[in-house]
């Protein structure tokens, strides 16, 4: 390979295509989708670069449509664990000490596929599988995944030049080695960028991943996994794996060849994770890094300087696009007395136009949600709700799963901070608002600050400068994305660096070169050009 110090391509953000009426990109699109209704697929797992059935079979299909069945796929198990893991094994001997600009170039093209050919292929798998607006999966599977290629590479040069000093006579320098193991990702079902990073942001770093994505959505990472084979690479070096939790999770984390877990997912199964490496650490031949983003309640808190329109659109917006299914979705809001009459009506007469339904009907600003326990989740709390004396169902609250998992955005206002539906993450379409008192602002922001054990993402809304800086002191560690003027949701690779502590993860912001950071191990290398020839110091040559 190349002898000189490669530049990067210069990265720059996806542009977001509309999909407006009557555009070349949205007659593509719908084909597309089309094409994908017409045929039931098998999706086999992926080890080593061999497709790989096992005969436990389930079936991919269309939330909001879940007839429909768009493909049957095979599960792992134990035995196909095993295989994962030796394959990968044999993988690493060869992708762990390949040139760095080797691997970048596998992504690199990934993303220019993704950009072109494959952005089409992405998209309608996403929303169909994931019931997605064509904007929403534009922004997911095509634009998110392709900033994660094409911005990781650069990171990634970067580290590689992060080198010590060296004094007169000795070099010293480091080298980023793969971790000795193998990683395993495990995705969720709402972003295929999630899908994709996960397992590859390693991989880029030289090491080797056993992939789990969600039961839910395995026919959109079936899709990445053949875009990735298309990019070049290698056998091995991610190997596909759905399957249940259990029956993959637990011969996984019973490997001594584990050196790894990215995960984004729920706190519990997260915290279980943690739980059983802990008490499986003497089993590891290292280690093994631990990086996961798991739930969040996420707030909007609103002071009495706000806007009011930006507002209530930023309601709109961050609690209900993609049926309030983002770890970064507003779920609780907390708005002053003196402005909520005004904000009330516009944020209702915004849902109010909400259309509903199939993401094959571009009108439709929400779709379904992703499975019936997901459904019967959103659904007890808003069930909760409607029989508390201390809540009120201000829009929305029915739900129709005949066809498809449909509910309708929900908006609640309590008159207990620690309403049940301000404190716990419900991932569906339910907003909740706490009225305070405009002279009560700081015990206010103790109740947000306090009322949840999640940290992800955070808003406040004021055009009062020194609010603003008041507000955001306030909050500092409530959310690790924070945002002011702005909805909740959205981060954008590069720009905003997502993650969050407490109980919503590890906060090591995937879109940076933080994330990276953690799939590498420093060796430190020091030479001296001319060693001493003897053991005595100057010290010694007088009493």
């Amino acid at each position: 390979m190349a002898n000189g110090i490669v530049p990067v391509p210069a990265p720059a953000n996806e542009p977001i295509r509309e999909y407006g009426p009557g555009s070349a990109e949205k007659t593509s699109l719908k084909a597309k989708m089309q094409g994908m209704l017409s045929q039931e697929v098998e999706i086999p797992l992926v080890i080593g670069g061999r497709e790989i059935g096992t005969g436990r079979t389930a079936q991919a299909v269309c939330p909001h449509d879940h007839g429909h069945v768009l493909a049957t796929y095979h599960q792992a198990g134990p035995d196909e664990i095993t295989m994962a893991i030796e394959a990968a094994r044999t993988a690493w001997r060869e992708w762990s000490e390949i040139g760095w600009e080797a691997r970048a170039a596998v992504f690199l093209k990934a993303a220019e596929l993704l950009s072109g050919p494959w952005r089409d292929t992405l998209n309608a798998a996403c929303m169909l599988n994931q019931s997605k607006t064509a904007f929403q999966a534009e922004i997911d599977s095509a634009c998110e995944l392709i900033d994660f290629w094409r911005f990781n590479p650069l990171y990634m040069r970067f580290l590689l030049e992060q080198q010590p000093k060296s004094t007169k006579g000795i070099w010293n320098f480091v080298e980023y080695r793969a971790l000795e193991g193998f990683i395993f990702a495990v995705t969720p079902f709402n972003f295929a960028s999630i899908a994709g990073n996960l397992p590859t942001a390693p991989a880029m770093m030289g090491n080797v991943s056993l992939w789990k994505p969600a039961s839910s959505a395995v026919f959109t990472a079936y899709q990445i996994m053949r875009l990735l084979q298309s990019a070049g690479l290698p056998d091995g070096v991610i190997n596909f794996v759905p399957g249940r939790g259990s029956q993959v999770g637990d011969p996984v984390l019973a490997s001594p060849e584990l050196a790894g877990i990215h995960f984004t997912g729920s706190t519990s199964t997260f915290q279980s994770m943690w739980q059983t490496i802990g008490g499986n650490i003497q089993r590891y031949k290292t280690y093994p890094r631990i990086v996961g983003e798991t739930g969040g309640k996420d707030f909007v808190f609103a002071h009495p300087s706000a806007g009011v329109a930006g507002l209530a659109t930023a309601l709109v917006r961050g609690a209900f696009e993609y049926q309030g299914q983002k770890c970064s979705a507003a779920s609780r809001a907390y708005i002053p007395k003196s402005i909520w009459p005004a904000v009330k009506e516009q944020l209702l007469d915004q849902v109010a136009e909400i259309k509903m339904g199939s993401p094959l009907d571009f009108r439709n600003f929400m779709n379904a949600v992703i499975d019936r326990p997901a459904y019967d989740t959103i659904m007890s709390y808003i069930e909760f709700a409607k029989a508390s004396s201390e809540a009120d169902i201000l829009c929305g609250g029915k739900a129709d799963a005949t066809t498809g998992y449909f509910i309708q955005p929900t908006v609640v206002q309590t008159s207990n901070p620690h309403f049940k539906l301000m404190e716990e993450e419900i991932f569906g379409p339910v907003l909740t608002v706490y009225v305070y008192d405009d002279a009560s602002l700081d015990d206010a922001l103790d109740l947000c600050d306090s009322t949840s054990p999640y940290a992800l993402t955070g808003a406040v809304f004021a055009e009062d400068r020194s609010a603003i800086v008041h507000m955001a002191a306030r909050l500092r560690h409530a959310a690790g994305n924070f945002y002011v003027n702005d909805k909740p949701t959205g981060a954008v690779v590069a720009q905003q660096p997502f993650g969050g502590s407490r109980a919503s993860g590890t906060n090591d912001k995937a879109g940076s070169y933080l994330n990276l950071i953690r799939w590498t191990s420093q060796r430190s290398i020091k030479e001296t050009f001319v060693p001493p020839t003897h053991f005595a110091y100057p010290f010694m040559a007088e009493e």
